[in-house]
């Protein structure tokens, strides 16, 4: 457990080091998004690729630990829509609401699985985001378009086309394909993927430090703490239940558990400012998720390792 432990830490103090940059203005406030974007297109593909494309997912974890993602993210879902009436915010509040309590950000998920499970680990956590992005990209977008600012309409084939062009489902997609099809190990083409992904982890931890806000948490603490609670408290013992449900060995149970303990994702902040959502309230829930993440995981595998 103490050596969990030590794995986690670093993933944390990255993104400290990332929040520190940016607020000494070490680095330009223009030249965080250029490295994002370098992050999600190049690094993260370049990492994700060669890790499932060489792991063991003979196994039948990786459907269960889908399975129970999915299934999680449809029925919180489906609650937070329930209670619509009830949540005493407008509407574009309320698409921020929606997004903190079923995105997670893969820039902390996957350092901390890696950690965690190593190699074979961050296979079947791809195929959970694999299942995961298509599900809660729909869902994100058709509450935008309901009771977002902008109530902007979205085609069906618009809807598709963005969900395909995410460069990490198609990472994971391009893995799995070449895991499935059992290609050999390509000289050349391997090393250089494996070198590029190498900087894919700290750089994007970093990324993602840089990119918390806090001016919202003290403002709307009641909001952003009831997201909170939900997203880094409720949500990863139903999704580690529903993995248990499905059939999960060990391994699926704790990624499945990670998973749901996985603070909200920055790109939900981009997509609130780009659809009429509340975007100060989204930066908030990501800021205090985020914080909140570095003693929920640990306190959430220490518990799972006990039972």
């Amino acid at each position: 457990m103490a050596g969990l432990f030590a794995g986690i830490v670093p993933v944390f103090v990255l993104i400290a080091i990332g929040y520190g940059l940016r607020k000494s203005d070490f680095l330009p406030d223009a030249t965080w998004r250029p490295i994002e974007k370098l992050s999600i297109n190049l690094l993260y593909p370049g990492f994700l690729i060669p890790a499932i494309w060489h792991a063991d997912i003979s196994g039948g974890g990786a459907g269960a630990a889908g399975a129970a993602a999915v299934t999680t993210v449809l029925i919180i879902s489906a609650i937070t829509l329930l209670a619509k009436p009830l949540i005493r915010l407008e509407g574009p509040s309320y698409t921020s609401v929606f997004q903190g309590v079923i995105r997670w950000n893969s820039f902390v998920f996957l350092p901390v699985i890696q950690a965690v499970y190593g190699p074979d680990g961050l296979a079947l956590a791809a195929v959970v985001i694999a299942a995961m992005i298509p599900v809660t990209n729909v869902l994100c977008v058709i509450v935008l378009v309901r009771w977002g600012a902008d109530q902007r309409t979205m085609s069906p084939l618009s809807l598709i086309g963005a969900i395909l062009s995410n460069p990490i489902l198609i990472a994971c997609l391009v893995g799995l394909a070449l895991n499935f099809a059992r290609v050999p190990r390509l000289p050349g083409l391997s090393d250089t993927l494996e070198l590029i992904g190498a900087a894919a982890l700290p750089l994007g931890l970093i990324v993602a430090g840089a990119g918390l806000s806090f001016a919202e948490v003290a403002r709307r603490r009641w909001t952003v703490g009831a997201v909170s609670v939900v997203k880094l408290v409720v949500t990863p013992p139903v999704m580690w239940g529903l993995c248990v449900l499905y059939g999960g060995d060990a391994t699926a149970q704790g990624i499945a558990l990670l998973c749901g303990a996985a603070p909200g994702a920055a790109a939900s902040y981009m997509l609130a400012r780009q659809m009429g959502g509340d975007a100060p309230l989204m930066a908030g829930v990501v800021a205090l998720t985020t914080v909140g993440s570095a003693a929920s995981i640990p306190i959430l595998l220490a518990l799972f390792h006990l039972a």
